[in-house]
């Protein structure tokens, strides 16, 4: 395994770290500095001063949660201090920001007492919105929260806590209403008595579960009154009486309707299952080894219904689904706390969320072909992006109902669509494609790598291996690559080396060659020599189903691999050209971009089928393709000129293609994506200046544009996918690093996975 290596590079690579902070306002004038500084600073901390609710107007305070610890209870790695915890809580921020473009400064703390910890923070206050508690030891996380929430005036909260019991109190909703059972009759046995399991017992009472039906164990055994071993005052909250026979875990599982395990794998064994109530309800969340596993509870009995922390399993009970967009809540109607009633609207939304009918998005990112609320899909997919215009409204009006919330959000509905437009900020772009490539439920697909023996290549294998997207299919002389992954400490284990030269398939491959291409000059002698390239042989295994896609290209010209794609898998019959798409992913929208690497001066017919060849991919990512055909002229503004007219000429063969297809032109770019001047200039247009798919008039054009936005204009790009041959073959552009090789196999799969359903 070489995780260890790659989490150290991936750390380190460029800016190390995971977070940097940028401004929000323009530094590009002495103006613009005299307006960010002095003397233009000083007028917002007047009017601070005199009423200090103006600091939410004029400041970032609303939207900055503090992610705070000491480092004494750090991700199951225990107490490793404040210096060591700084990567967790640089991801945690992350994670606030991805899914809820909450900002956050992680602050590491050298406090070794609640005092400590209680005084830091107080001191730190004014400069936050929220206070998010992470990984400080049991029971001093429970003093500290307790505190700070009673002496301060915003938001805290112990995700460790918390997060967890929001998550499984949501699932056990569900599952109980699955089984039929009523929640007040249910017993409820707990592995674990730390803040994790404190918490989310205290919130399935408030939900409904009784007090005296909940029987919680730690590691000494069923926690009652008088028990030798001690145990924490609150766990003493659910002790047993004194003279309640029962001793173990597995003797408070006997007629058990729920077991909730937060602590450690394999406690549970398949006859503590069996001796539990009809239908029972499994949370096993430890990891990464859960208490049980699912197919071993199952076994035991198969109409159990069982929960995991694991992203591999149904039902993952995950903390993003909770935290980030509880804070969004939180912080936009300014609460003073999170209380059990916001607590417990976030609860109901997710439980809610779970039976709505499940988008094409979510499915696809999930290689599903359906998912309906029942045994396996207790709660959302921690990916799906409906969380956050569902629990944040939820947790701001509970805030306003608990009359906790400073300024309550009077019109919900906007504040939804608000959020909304935040979805395309917190949700992956690449993230469900490679999850659909993870949870294929077929074979693996085999890809193709003609570059085997490259050390980035090699490394990018081990990765499609570890995360479950693909099989590689690695060409080269085995020595070759053997040698460049043991230099490397890479495992090759569950890749798959072909040499060409000596493969027993290489003649049948070199006659399959030459009966494509005997017409077309080739003999059976420039056949076997054409198959000497590795990017030749690997394109014929794709051809003649020997696996399912190539990436190529690591270190040749992309016409190196373009070229011997075409001669041999060879142009989709049903589309009129190949064409390369580029995503491009920008902070507040994304962009494809077609076509930008393969046809030169497209004729009116070619430009048509780019649009199509485009818009199909947009489609294939979850968008609704609304395509701009671009020029240097609005609407025939130059309609004589040749250029100007292929394009407009495009436009009734693309319409006549896909009558429903948003599209028109031609346009300039700023038409194209500027909706105050197309409202102002052009109001006719469909587009209004919101077109996500453009089509430049020729390849100068379009590799001008994806260049210059990428290296200037802050764009990611995606790609190049290559579009429109029988199977899916893509060329990685030069320098590609391990992270684009991965994306652009995960997207190879999923063009595999498409075609293969077609």
């Amino acid at each position: 395994m070489s995780i260890e290596r790659d989490s150290l590079e991936y750390h380190e690579s460029g800016r190390p770290g995971k977070l940097e902070v940028v401004p929000t306002k323009p530094l590009l004038t002495q103006r613009d500095l005299s307006m960010a500084y002095t003397p233009g600073v000083a007028q917002p901390c007047r009017d601070i001063h005199e009423n200090p609710d103006e600091v939410f107007r004029y400041t970032a305070k609303g939207n900055l949660v503090a992610v705070v610890t000491n480092g004494t209870a750090v991700l199951g790695l225990g107490n490793i201090g404040p210096l060591a915890s700084k990567p967790v809580m640089e991801g945690k921020a992350n994670l606030f920001k991805k899914f809820a473009d909450i900002d956050v400064f992680d602050i590491e703390l050298d406090a070794k007492t609640p005092e400590e910890v209680i005084a830091a923070v107080k001191a730190l206050a004014p400069t936050f919105g929220g206070i998010n508690l992470e990984d400080i030891k049991a029971p001093d996380c429970f003093e500290i929260e307790q505190r700070l929430q009673e002496e301060l005036d915003i938001p805290v909260f112990h995700d460790d806590q918390h997060g967890t019991a929001i998550i499984a109190a949501a699932a056990l909703l569900n599952a109980l209403e699955v089984t039929e059972k009523p929640i007040a009759e249910v017993k409820v046995v707990f592995s674990g008595a730390g803040a994790a399991a404190i918490a989310t017992a205290r919130l399935m009472v408030s939900l409904g579960v009784l007090e005296e039906h909940i029987w919680m164990c730690d590691s000494k055994g069923l926690i009652k009154d008088g028990r030798e071993k001690p145990f924490s005052k609150e766990a003493g909250q659910f002790a047993r009486q004194a003279d309640t026979p029962e001793r173990t875990l597995s003797d408070a599982m006997k007629g058990a309707n729920v077991f909730l395990g937060l602590s450690v794998g394999g406690l549970v064994t398949q006859d503590m299952v069996r001796a539990m109530a009809p239908q029972p309800i499994l949370f096993a969340m430890a990891n990464p080894d859960p208490e049980i596993h699912p197919q071993e509870a199952r076994e035991a009995v198969p109409e159990a219904i069982v929960a995991t922390g694991r992203s591999d399993y149904p039902n993952q009970i995950n903390n993003v689904l909770g935290f980030p967009f509880l804070f969004r809540g939180a912080l936009d109607c300014r609460a003073r706390q999170i209380n059990e009633a916001m607590k417990a609207a976030a609860v109901r939304a997710l439980a809610a969320l779970a039976k709505e009918d499940v988008p094409d998005a979510v499915l696809r990112a999930y290689n599903l072909d359906s998912l309906s609320f029942g045994p396996d899909y207790l709660i959302p997919k921690p990916f799906d992006p409906r969380v956050l215009t569902w629990v944040a409204p939820a947790v701001a009006q509970a805030a306003a109902e608990s009359g906790c919330a400073r300024e309550p959000i009077k019109d919900l509905q906007a504040y939804r669509e608000e959020l909304e437009r935040l979805i395309e900020r917190s949700k992956e772009f690449l993230r469900p494609l490679m999850n659909r490539a993870r949870k294929s439920r077929k074979k693996k697909k085999r890809i193709v790598f003609p570059d085997g023996p490259n050390p980035r290549i090699l490394r990018a294998a081990q990765i499609l291996v570890d995360e479950g997207i693909c099989t590689p299919v690695l060409l080269g002389e085995e020595w070759r690559i053997l040698k460049r992954a043991q230099d490397a400490r890479v495992d090759l284990k569950g890749t798959e080396i072909v040499e060409p030269t000596i493969d027993e398939r290489f003649e049948d491959l070199a006659m399959a060659l030459w009966k494509k291409r005997e017409r077309k000059g080739f003999t059976h002698q420039r056949a076997r020599q054409k198959l000497r390239n590795k990017t030749w042989f690997g394109c014929m295994m794709v051809d003649q189903g020997q696996a399912e896609g190539l990436v190529g290209g690591m270190g040749v010209p992309y016409v190196d691999t373009v070229r011997p794609a075409l001669l041999t898998v060879g142009r989709d019959p049903s589309v009129r050209c190949v064409s390369g798409v580029y995503a491009m992913l920008f902070k507040d929208r994304y962009l494809f971009f077609g076509d930008c690497t393969v046809n030169r001066n497209p004729d009116s017919e070619t430009l048509a089928q780019i649009a199509l060849n485009t818009a199909r991919v947009a489609r294939s990512f979850g968008y609704t393709p609304k395509v701009a055909l671009l020029s240097y002229s609005d609407f025939g503004e130059q309609k004589n000129h040749p250029e100007v007219a292929r394009v407009e000429q495009a436009l009734p063969l693309i319409r006549e293609a896909w009558p429903d297809l948003m599209v028109d032109g031609e346009v300039q770019a700023d038409t194209a994506i500027n909706p105050q001047r197309a409202q102002e200039l052009f109001p006719f247009s469909p587009l209004a200046g919101d077109a996500n798919v453009l089509i430049f008039p020729n390849l100068a054009s379009g590799n001008i544009a994806y260049k210059l936005l990428q290296q200037l204009g802050g764009a990611t790009a995606v790609g190049p996918l290559l579009v429109g041959l029988k199977a899916p073959v893509n060329a990685l552009t030069l320098g590609s690093d391990v992270n684009d090789i991965v994306h652009i196999a995960a997207l190879t799969v999923n063009q595999a996975i498409t075609a293969g359903r077609r």
